[in-house]
């Protein structure tokens, strides 16, 4: 019983996959910091285009 918890605690099988995850949150919580910051410049520019592309489809002058 001893020797599987000592065999456990010095298992490191699943460190990698526990690094990628921390990885992955780190990049979600910058995409998400940056979105909050320029969300709205983005949507500016969004928009912009939008309109741009419906004037230059709509059919009357």
């Amino acid at each position: 019983m001893l020797t599987q918890l000592k065999r456990l605690l010095y298992d490191e099988s699943g460190q990698g996959m526990v690094e990628y995850g921390l990885i992955l949150a780190l990049i979600a919580l910058v995409v998400i910091g940056a979105l909050s910051l320029f969300g709205d410049k983005i949507a500016e520019v969004f928009n912009k285009l939008r309109s741009e592309v419906e004037a230059e489809l709509d059919p009357t002058p």
